[in-house]
């Protein structure tokens, strides 16, 4: 699948997951997104569409660009904001296509799992969306030479072996930690192969997590 394609499919699960749950879960808190409650995830997806859509994204939004898209839909019922994102969409996903924009689904992705979590429904977890994602977000140059295995391939980073550090994990997970849902504690306690203290600050993307975040 191409990345529009991963992005609509991931979507489509998230309005599936939404519709299925009860009206009170709507506002129950994203652990992994401190602040923020389960339509303000969606409200931020919706906007991220717009925004991109209407030329005002430049990049990966900031933490005042995304408090700004949650506080665009505040006052609009969670229908209404499937609804506008449902609209935008397919712009966006001409968007990331054209451009080979990698973010947008690993964006999607990160959130479908944080709302997963808010919610206790967990699943998807070995979706092609997340096998893609992780696929790109394990390509980054670590201080040190670094291997990590998941379930299915090696990713060898920063320099040969056979003297690198290595790490055992698997996609989703690498998809958790790289985009910031695992504190630094968490990091530590993976299964590594030495002290990993040369590379914990280069794992993530964003983050890491200021506390512990158990999924």
């Amino acid at each position: 699948m191409s990345i529009d394609e991963f992005y609509c499919s991931v979507r489509l699960r998230i309005r599936a997951l939404i519709d299925d749950l009860p009206s009170e879960a709507h506002a129950a808190p994203v652990p992994a997104c401190p602040g923020w409650r389960v339509r303000d995830v969606v409200a931020h997806l919706a906007a991220t569409a717009e925004d991109a859509v209407a030329g005002r994204l430049a990049g990966v939004p900031d933490e005042q660009h995304t408090a700004d898209q949650v506080a665009r839909f505040r006052d609009l019922a969670l229908e209404e904001v499937l609804g506008r994102w449902e609209a935008a969409a397919p712009g966006f996903e001409r968007v990331i296509a054209e451009r080979g924009i990698w973010a947008g689904a690993a964006d999607i992705v990160s959130h479908e799992h944080d709302i997963r979590g808010a919610v206790g429904r967990p699943g998807a977890r070995d979706s092609e969306a997340v096998r893609a994602v992780s696929d790109w977000l394990l390509r980054f140059k670590p201080p040190v030479p670094l291997t990590v295995e998941v379930e299915d391939a090696r990713f060898e980073l920063g320099g040969p072996p056979p003297d690198a550090l290595t790490l055992r994990t698997t996609r989703w997970e690498a998809v958790r930690w790289r985009t910031g849902r695992r504190s630094r504690a968490q990091m530590a306690a993976m299964d590594w192969s030495d002290d990993p203290a040369a590379v914990l600050d280069h794992l993530a993307v964003f983050g890491p997590a200021a506390h512990d975040l158990i999924e």
